[in-house]
């Protein structure tokens, strides 16, 4: 997820949310200079006829704000996959999560046609120690279905207070039926970076999201690895498998760290205000020694914008396969004190001008996820994960270059919800303790950083 808060678009944005609870007769007032912008008129009397209608005929009365923040929520939801309308819960949320530490599961999740969708486990959280995976669809929580609900209601029912479990039901694309795993809630410490030394002079960094402080934790943690090596690193391994983004400004400024001059991304949109573009200052934390980044289909977003700059720049390799696709920037345009709108108002774009949205940061050496197990290889994923070109309603790349929809876990979703028989099945999978000697595709990056060494040492 990449978003900014900005209250300069806010004025011109909010006008047409503001119309709704006025006059057909002042209407005028709010027209915008721009025809294309202008309110649109008749339109808005059949909202307003709709309106009325619900509130005179429906069997039940219902509450003028419950109309209205459903209004605006459809309107928002009906953009793309991305665009939200956030209520006080939801607000108060995204504002906590981004500072590394909230109550929950453990888990970046998004809404996809009607159910919940795993972006990405977070690591060393009771979601990923309970075998949660990318891709997944969480279609039951406990006892009630996800089908119906908003991803603002899901997200209420799998917080709790820390020490109550809630079985989730998944459907996973490579299985014929539903299982359910079994999560126990808890308090989430997002660290979101962590280092190790591989061997003698090679280093491995991993961060699994990008937050505020992201780029501080970067620095530290290269400078932990120099101490504990003896001196400076051969080469690094920077993983950014299964980091589902974050904050803008973390990921231009790890990839500021790696670079010494040049562009690391840029935007464009419809305003003024979603222009930008993004320049690396002099410095490599690294000076030069070689660099992989390890990626996959987890990858999105502020990932994605740090693997396409170093790509571009040539700064380094990027392996493991095709990253998630999300090239889109969400801008948070607060409405009064307690709510906001997400919404989508950029395309980002790497140094070279490539955008990835529905597309995705190709490789450079592509290794699959397989895992070295007793001697013999075994695919870690035999279906093809969910990414952006997937979701419902996303947005178009500009270039015309987009990835084909794959086969997604929709109808298996839909048929397991009309079966109230569920077929429970507990998922554990267990953390290695050795990382290269079960970690198929970082056992690979590290093969190809020993190899770029070797070659830089004979120039």
């Amino acid at each position: 997820m990449q978003f900014k808060i900005n209250k300069k678009l806010t004025t011109g944005l909010l006008i047409g949310a503001v119309v709704g609870g006025v006059s057909t007769a002042s209407l005028n007032v709010f027209a915008f200079k721009d025809n294309s912008t202008a309110v649109p008129l008749e339109q808005l009397r059949k909202f307003t006829e709709v309106f009325m209608r619900i509130k005179r005929d429906y069997v039940e009365e219902v509450d003028d704000k419950k109309l209205m923040s459903d209004a605006i929520s459809g309107m928002l939801t009906g953009l793309d996959p991305h665009s939200a309308y956030l209520d006080e819960d939801a607000f108060t949320e995204l504002q906590v999560g981004t500072s590394g530490e909230f109550g929950g599961l453990g888990i970046e999740v998004g809404m996809e046609n009607g159910f919940v969708k795993v972006i990405s486990p977070i690591d060393d959280t009771p979601a990923e120690k309970a075998g949660i995976q990318a891709g997944d669809l969480i279609i039951r929580l406990d006892d009630k279905p996800v089908k119906g609900l908003t991803l603002s209601d899901a997200v209420k029912i799998m917080r709790g207070k820390p020490g109550e479990p809630i079985n989730l039901m998944i459907v996973r694309e490579g299985k014929d039926k539903p299982f359910t795993i079994k999560v126990v809630r808890d308090i989430i410490k997002v660290k979101s970076v962590k280092q190790r030394m591989l061997e003698d002079g090679f280093g491995y960094l991993r961060i699994s999201s990008f937050q505020s402080k992201t780029t501080k934790g970067v620095a530290e943690g290269i400078a932990k690895l120099v101490e504990e090596n003896g001196g400076e690193l051969k080469g690094l391994v920077l993983d950014l498998r299964n980091n589902p983004g974050g904050v803008l400004n973390g990921a231009v400024g790890v990839s500021d760290l790696f670079l010494e001059s040049g562009k690391i991304v840029y935007t464009e949109g419809r305003v003024e205000d979603a222009v930008m573009r993004y320049d690396a200052e002099a410095g490599d934390i690294l000076d030069g020694a070689p660099l992989v980044v390890l990626v996959n289909q987890g990858s999105a977003s502020a990932s994605e914008i740090v693997a396409g700059a170093l790509q571009d720049h040539k700064r380094a390799l990027v392996v493991g396969v095709k990253t998630f696709g999300k090239g889109s920037v969400q801008t948070v345009l607060p409405l009064d004190q307690s709510s906001a709108v997400k919404l989508t108002t950029a395309r980002y774009f790497t140094p070279a001008g490539r955008s990835i949205q529905a597309t995705g940061i190709e490789p450079d050496i592509k290794v699959e996820p397989l895992k070295l197990t007793n001697g013999k290889d075994k695919t870690e994923e035999e279906f093809q994960p969910l990414s952006e070109a997937d979701l419902a309603g996303h947005l178009s790349n500009p270039t015309g270059e987009e990835e084909k929809p794959s086969k997604s876990a929709q109808d298996i979703a839909s048929e397991a919800t009309k079966d109230e028989e569920k077929d429970s099945k507990e998922a554990n999978d267990a953390k290695n303790k050795n990382l290269v000697e079960t970690d198929f595709q970082l056992f690979e990056a590290q093969n190809v950083l020993k190899s770029m060494v070797l070659i830089k040492q004979l120039k």
